[in-house]
C-alpha cells in the first residue's frame, strides 16, 4: 500500500508543479565525441582547402642536409641583384624554420608575372651564402626551373617562371 500511495504523492505533485521536460544524461565521453564531430564538421572545408583560398607560389625544399638554420627563400621579379643580393633586391624573402628535413615557403598576394626563385639552406643564420676561400658555396643552395650553377650562380632567365595569379607548387632541390 505505501508504494501505491508514494506513487500517487508523485503524480500529484508532477501536477501540481510546472511542466518539466525529462532531460537526458549521456555520459561525458559521448558528449565529448559529438561535439568533436560537430565541431570537425563545421571547419572540415576551412582545413581541407586552406590552401586553395590564398592563391599564391607554394615552394617545398625537400631533402635538406640537416636541421640546423634556417631556409632563406627569395622572390625576385627582376634580374637586378639575382641571386647574390636577395637581402637587398628580392621583391619577398622569406626564412623558414626546417623540420624533418623539409621546409616550405608560401609566397601569397604576388600579382601575376614573371618571377625567380633563389634558396639557401643558411646553417650558421648569417644571412648569406657561405663560401670557403675560392668561393665555392658551403651551404645548400637551389634555384627556380631548374637552373643550375656552374662556374657562377645562373641566370635570372634560367631560373625565370611565369606566374598567372594562381597557386603554383614548385619543388627546389638544394645542392650542396
Amino acid at each position: 500500500m505505501r508504494k501505491i500511495m508514494g506513487e500517487s504523492t508523485n503524480r500529484e505533485s508532477a501536477v501540481g508543479s510546472p511542466a518539466r521536460h525529462p532531460v537526458t544524461r549521456f555520459p561525458m565521453g559521448v558528449r565529448c565525441v559529438a561535439l568533436w564531430s560537430v565541431l570537425m564538421l563545421v571547419y572540415f572545408p576551412a582545413i581541407v582547402f586552406a590552401q586553395s583560398s590564398c592563391p599564391g607560389i607554394h615552394v617545398k625544399i625537400p631533402n635538406i642536409r640537416n636541421n640546423a638554420g634556417s631556409v632563406a627563400c627569395a622572390l625576385f621579379e627582376s634580374p637586378a641583384g639575382f641571386p647574390t643580393e636577395f637581402l637587398h633586391s628580392a621583391t619577398n624573402i622569406m626564412m623558414i624554420k626546417i623540420r624533418d628535413s623539409q621546409a616550405r615557403c608560401n609566397f601569397l598576394d604576388i600579382p601575376p608575372g614573371t618571377y625567380a626563385l633563389a634558396v639557401i639552406h643558411d646553417e650558421n643564420m648569417d644571412g648569406k651564402l657561405a663560401t670557403n676561400f675560392l668561393g665555392v658555396p658551403t651551404e645548400g643552395y637551389g634555384f627556380s626551373s631548374g637552373a643550375k650553377a656552374t662556374m657562377s650562380a645562373p641566370s635570372f632567365e634560367a631560373a625565370s617562371f611565369s606566374y598567372s595569379g594562381q597557386n603554383l607548387d614548385l619543388t627546389i632541390r638544394l645542392n650542396y
